[in-house]
């Protein structure tokens, strides 16, 4: 890091109410050494979408610099980004009505190119990403990419996996369905590579991958599906994280911490500590037990991350103190 701009300097910047952005433009890529977030026996990092309102892939490593997360996932859109892959095209989605026909031209063409370079890429294509992420003192264990049973085909689960063994990750988190274990499973026996499987609130669906027995219907289809649990979700739905960590703790790739009220409260995400998420009962479990599980912060409430998640790292500090 810039010994100008040190985390303590960069946070009165933030309160004297300079944009965060000023400070990480003048934030180095490499740092000096390994960023240490391992709190009190606890790996703490972040998932990148955390920071998906920053444009820049190269960027997103810069905040995590500043704030002092030395451990990352990566999402795959990111990673490629660091790789050169082509930009996609933008324009139309919801909210913002259809597409025009050039649009839709211009996003079928950027499409193509996508998949062109996908069909190209290699461990020569990828590597650099992991090196430049672990020049400036981050750790890179996980890759997420995200899954759907209705159009991910199976050259694409097969470049899934070959990304996570390029980047040189442990394993792949995944927001996808129960259904989609099944397609999954020999990929994963193939290339020995764990896969965990996101939750979310949505208990109705009985595809989504959110009830405790879809995890372990998950669980059941590969000895290398495992549980990346979201703990805030995981409330949100009704259940407690704290007794599936305790249950399945040897099958948990990852956690994601987030703060979200129970839906019999109203659900939704909150700033930390005014939701029913059990934070601090999940972080005292890992240090008891010493159970070397990443917990990633995943922010999702309304703000800044520049500003709120550097609050959500001070919570698991204070938590484990």
């Amino acid at each position: 890091m810039d010994r100008r701009y040190s985390r303590r300097a960069f946070g009165k910047l933030a309160l004297a109410g300079l944009p965060a952005s000023w400070a990480l433009a003048n934030v180095p890529l490499a740092a000096a050494a390994k960023i240490n977030s391992r709190i009190k026996g606890v790996q703490i990092g972040s998932i990148t979408y955390s920071f998906r309102t920053i444009p820049s892939a190269d960027d997103i490593i810069k905040a995590y610099v500043t704030i002092g997360l030395g451990e990352m996932e990566l999402m795959s859109n990111h990673a490629e980004s660091l790789a050169g892959a082509p930009a996609q095209a933008t324009g139309g989605g919801r909210g913002r009505g259809p597409l025009t026909p050039e649009q839709e031209a211009a996003r079928a063409a950027a499409a193509k190119a996508l998949h062109d370079w996908r069909g190209s890429a290699s461990e020569a294509t990828f590597r650099p990403v992991r090196r430049k992420i672990e020049a400036a003192g981050i750790d890179l264990p996980l890759l997420c990419y995200n899954m759907n049973v209705r159009n991910t085909k199976d050259d694409e689960i097969e470049y899934a996996f070959m990304m996570a063994k390029w980047l040189g990750v442990k394993a792949i988190s995944t927001s996808t369905q129960v259904s989609m274990a099944k397609r999954l499973a020999p990929f994963a026996d193939k290339h020995k590579m764990m896969v965990g499987f996101h939750g979310h609130a949505n208990t109705t669906d009985t595809d989504e991958v959110a009830k405790p027995e879809s995890f372990e219907a998950v669980m059941a289809a590969s000895k290398y599906h495992g549980a990346n649990l979201d703990i805030g979700h995981y409330t949100e739905a009704g259940y407690d994280p704290v007794a599936f960590i305790e249950q399945h703790h040897a099958r948990i790739t990852n956690l994601h911490l987030k703060d979200k009220k129970k839906a019999a409260n109203g659900g939704g995400n909150t700033p930390w500590g005014r939701g029913d998420t059990p934070i601090a009962a999940v972080l005292k479990l890992l240090q008891k037990n010493k159970w070397d599980i990443p917990a990633n912060v995943e922010f999702e409430y309304e703000g800044d991350p520049l500003v709120e998640v550097p609050k959500c790292l001070q919570y698991c500090k204070e938590a484990l103190a």
